[in-house]
């Protein structure tokens, strides 16, 4: 493999917006109605297809989604809420904001997700619910994950915010469980720059998600309204859901792409061993590689990963670093965790870097990105 630097910069993702959805969204402006509205509603009704008929509200963050069902699902101040300590820190934070208490359970080292083994032990009479996550798309083991709610009566909230085309044993994620959360952010397999959508139970009332997902506003006829809950300003523009129902078209098409662009890093990687580089579980049909992680061998780098991104970097290579462990931040010490309270999310928290994945990306591109990580850790002193 040519191990030359990139003749321009690959970053680690980029949004893929055609023309047709460009057009769409200047109709919609040309419209003259660009908050809520038809689009919203569309987009809607075709996520609901998507998963089978279930009810869906689409809102303007993934991190609202999570927040608003936490509230549906009850949760209130001084209640617990297992998660994991390997996320996005909007998993964690939105306990928080409810006055509740996050409760972390550690990796499973080989999915990188919350170790089901060790979710009973956390569970406490404070226990209302509990938060799994699918890391980079891979998802976490339905069967058991809900076989433990239903044993305990706790409520689930799927924070699948990567995982939007990943299946569970070829039923689509969203199309059955509890509450599944969406994240449409401008690094998700599909986007509306920003926006999220929340997948409801049969057990929810549509109508008061929606009051909460707008200030708590019930309206009453003539011009007339109330209030009786205390809402969010969560709502989605018909511009960012043009944008969804462009991208809807072509999720099949982009999962597709980033699992052959996968299985071209496995081969790479494998071919050109790095000593002690650890490559993600093997899943080509079920999650829909949202990122391709691989876990640094720092022991033997002289480097440490943030001046290894910048090596990269002089190669023209994007990367990123998802994620760090969220009980080591400062605010999550302040709540009595520690370093070594869950020593595989720290481990994989520590050595993790994201290589460029999306759709766009050509065969050499991973090719390029594969010779230059193998000419730095292998041949260049570190």
């Amino acid at each position: 493999m040519n191990a030359a630097p990139l003749p321009e910069f690959l970053p680690f993702t980029r949004p893929a917006i055609d023309e047709e959805t460009i057009a769409a969204v200047g109709d919609v402006l040309r419209s003259g109605w660009i908050t809520s509205g038809p689009k919203v509603q569309a987009f809607e009704a075709a996520l609901s297809a998507l998963f089978g008929g279930r009810t869906v509200r689409a809102f303007n963050s993934g991190t609202i989604t999570l927040e608003i069902a936490l509230q549906l699902a009850g949760v209130a101040p001084g209640d617990e809420v297992i998660t994991t300590p390997l996320s996005w820190v909007a998993t964690a934070n939105v306990i928080l904001h409810l006055g509740a208490h996050p409760v972390f359970v550690d990796i499973d080292p080989l999915t990188r997700n919350i170790d089901l083994e060790q979710i009973e032990a956390a569970i406490t009479l404070k226990t209302k619910a509990i938060i799994p996550v699918d890391l980079a798309g891979l998802p976490v083991d339905r069967d058991r994950l809900y076989a433990i709610a239903r044993r305990h009566g706790l409520r689930v909230i799927e924070d699948a915010a990567q995982s939007l085309g990943s299946n569970w044993k070829g039923k689509a994620i969203g199309a059955d469980g509890d509450f599944v959360s969406f994240s449409f952010h401008a690094n998700k397999n599909l986007t509306t720059g920003e926006g999220g959508a929340l997948v409801l139970p049969a057990n929810i009332d549509p109508a008061l998600c929606e009051r909460l997902r707008l200030q708590g506003v019930k309206r009453q006829g003539g011009g007339e309204m109330d209030v009786d809950v205390a809402g969010h300003k969560g709502n989605l523009t018909d511009i960012a859901a043009a944008i969804g129902l462009g991208q809807l078209k072509h999720l099949a098409a982009f999962t597709e792409r980033r699992r052959a662009l996968a299985r071209r890093y496995m081969a790479a990687l494998e071919a050109a061993p790095i000593l002690g580089l650890r490559l993600p579980l093997a899943d080509f049909a079920q999650s829909n590689w949202h990122m391709f992680q691989v876990l640094l061998p720092l022991e033997r780098m002289s480097l440490s990963r943030a001046g290894f991104i910048a090596a990269l970097r002089e190669r023209n290579i994007g990367a990123g670093v998802h994620y760090p462990a969220i009980h080591l931040f400062s605010l999550y010490r302040a709540l009595g965790y520690r370093e070594g309270d869950f020593p595989h999310a720290e481990d994989v928290g520590r050595r993790t870097l994201t290589l460029p994945l999306f759709p766009a990306m050509s065969d050499a591109d991973v090719g390029a990105v594969c010779a230059n990580m193998a000419d730095l850790l292998n041949n260049a002193p570190l």
